[in-house]
């Protein structure tokens, strides 16, 4: 029998590697820029083109390469950073794989520039698909410029599965976040389609946050510090009343790299605990630097998940520096910490013994007697009252007697109608809906029985009503007696900008945008004010996240949104008339058997099947 085994030619084995390293352009964008930070850059610029999609460029002022350099980065398994397997536990920097470059340059036209301080001209190299086009020498400044184009050209299959330029601009933001957070000592710019979006200067690490996040960011932030032998917290935690509904704002960085862990995430939310409003979460950025000997890096193709030696143990060191920095700063709630110093005891009376006061009462004082009445401290006397007919003088009209008798009373009344109906049938008739366990609504049909689940029935309705408002635009607007100012990131308040126009066909009204905040006077009649801020939120996560696919239009979208935010929770009591009120609205929908997200929104069962559960 023939072999069968073969070696994969070197272009398919890049492909697959790019399959693990290069998911979307943001993976780009990460490998690129923990190369620049790596390359010892103090400045470094980023530039996207259509997400990320059409051009990626990272700018960086480190210290260049060489040649062989240069066109050895490119081949699989090359890398600067590791000699032995031993350095793989001593890991301090960022790309030591060694299959970034060769991953990126097998999917994507690549574009390299660089020079070293001590040469005069630099190296350009251009590679296509892992064949090397070109390689010149060039005039650049120090430092390393990359340029990745037509991400995904070779491979359409790949390309078909990117989001919307919205979506996959998200995840480049994202990333860019993450490293920016991490190194304050590096200033990053950020250009997407030409302009600027973020110009980080080098600053602190609380300065960086604000930068990011928005001047707003500020005074939400309570510091946390704490060093023991095995682990060495700081950062910041955000205030517990400015919790979001989103996990936006929430990074953990080791030994200068972010990371994701759901247990040591747990530990933050365990620390405020008691704190937050159901269903919000808190933020927090927060560096965690251990010995690199007890964390394994190599475990995920992303570096994202990281494995502890000891997970329990940074599991309880950060829950009490995070608790106990809440709680210095006041942010915990303590039984004493209003106390009116004007009700201590003054120091005179501490030695002093205490006497019970004694309340002197007169017995037979009455105040309806006319007469003088003489007491221990004070004599007065009672002035004669006038008699109470006197109140009714001048009411005495010719006709009308005077005093009236009132021993016999009549009550005008409706005259009483029979009812066709017996008893037993009215009750029927006026007990038509129940709520079981203020989650679903119970009627009778002719066949059987209806449960309605309240909160998907609910997001019906409202779905076609915003949808019919924002489409024929006649949408009622309430005005509010106060402006209601709001705060939100630069990337938060673009989104918030696309969609102003179908905001306000449901009758919200902008009165001013600025770079981090936006000033709303008018909401929809249905829309409590205390909501306002929480809908926003729900509604720019789940544009960023294009909930709940790319194929839905904007104002679909925002009609989705808009109704599973105002629509009516589990656990919210209903009255008889709102209960009915409710089935009767639902049935006259379009298409009242699902909920916008596609799911039912109520069953029925029939008297056989009830009689099916008997046998």
């Amino acid at each position: 029998m023939a072999d069968i085994i073969q070696l994969l030619p070197d272009h398919v084995a890049n492909q697959i590697a790019a399959g693990e390293v290069v998911q979307r352009p943001a993976s780009v964008v990460k490998e690129l820029l923990e190369n620049a930070i790596d390359a010892g850059a103090s400045t470094i610029k980023l530039i996207v083109k259509d997400a990320g999609k059409t051009l990626i460029q990272v700018i960086d002022d480190g210290k260049g390469m060489s040649v062989t350099d240069a066109r050895l980065s490119f081949e699989r398994h090359a890398t600067s950073k590791i000699r032995t397997a031993d350095d793989l536990f001593q890991l301090h920097t960022k790309g030591f794989r060694g299959e970034a470059l060769a991953s990126i340059a097998a999917i994507a036209h690549v574009e390299l520039k660089t020079k070293q301080e001590q040469d005069d001209v630099g190296t350009t190299i251009v590679i296509e698909g892992s064949n090397v086009a070109s390689q010149e020498v060039v005039v650049t400044p120090k430092g390393t410029s990359i340029s990745v184009k037509n991400l995904f050209f070779n491979i359409p299959a790949r390309r078909n599965f990117l989001k919307s330029n919205t979506v996959e601009l998200r995840h480049v933001i994202d990333e860019f976040h993450r490293v920016a957070l991490a190194h304050p000592n590096i200033s990053f710019v950020l250009f997407n389609n030409g302009s600027e979006s973020f110009n980080l200067p080098i600053s602190n690490y609380r300065q960086r946050i604000v930068n990011i996040f928005g001047n707003k960011t500020n005074e939400k932030l309570v510091p946390v510090e704490e060093n023991t032998e095995v682990l060495k917290i700081s950062g910041f935690v955000g205030k517990p009343e400015f919790a979001k509904k989103t996990r936006g704002e929430q990074y953990f960085f080791v030994n200068n790299r972010f990371i994701k862990s759901a247990y040591l995430n747990h530990a933050i939310a365990s620390a405020f605990d008691g704190l937050l409003k159901s269903g919000t979460h808190p933020s927090y950025f927060l560096n965690l630097e251990v010995d690199p000997q007890t964390i394994d890096i190599n475990i995920h193709p992303t570096k994202t998940e990281i494995k502890f030696d000891d997970e329990h143990t940074l599991y309880a060191l950060l829950r009490s520096a995070v608790k106990h920095s809440l709680g210095q700063f006041n942010i915990a709630p303590v039984l004493d910490f209003e106390r009116n110093p004007n009700l201590d005891t003054p120091y005179d009376y501490k030695s002093s013994e205490t006497r019970t006061p004694k309340v002197e009462v007169d017995s037979s004082f009455n105040p309806f007697q006319e007469e003088t009445k003489s007491r221990a401290t004070t004599t007065y006397k009672k002035e004669p009252a006038a008699s109470w007919e006197n109140l009714y003088v001048g009411l005495e009209s010719k006709g009308t007697k005077t005093h009236q008798d009132f021993s016999e009373v009549h009550f005008e009344s409706e005259e009483s109608t029979p009812s066709i109906f017996d008893d037993e049938k009215q009750i029927e008739q006026a007990n038509t809906t129940y709520q079981l366990h203020n989650k679903y609504i119970v009627s009778t049909i002719k066949s059987g029985m209806l449960v309605i689940d309240q909160h998907r029935a609910h997001q019906r309705i409202l779905y076609e009503e915003l949808l019919k408002n924002m489409t024929i635009k006649e949408a009622v607007s309430q005005q509010l007696l106060f402006p209601l100012q709001l705060h939100f990131s630069t990337q938060e308040i673009t989104i918030v900008k696309q969609l102003k126009d179908d905001l306000e066909n449901t009758g919200f009204v902008f009165s001013n945008f600025n770079d981090e905040s936006l000033e709303i006077t008018g909401v929809p009649i249905s829309v409590p004010e205390s909501e306002v801020s929480i809908i926003l939120e729900q509604l720019i996560s789940d544009v960023e996240n294009e909930v709940p696919d790319s194929n839905f239009s904007a104002t679909d979208l925002l009609a989705k949104s808009m109704s599973k935010s105002l629509a009516i929770k589990t656990g919210q009591s209903l009255q008889k008339d709102e209960q009915e009120h409710l089935v009767n609205k639902l049935f006259a929908c379009k298409e009242p058997n699902i909920s916008p997200t596609n799911r039912s929104t109520f069953i029925t069962l029939s008297v056989d099947e009830l009689d099916k559960k008997f046998l």
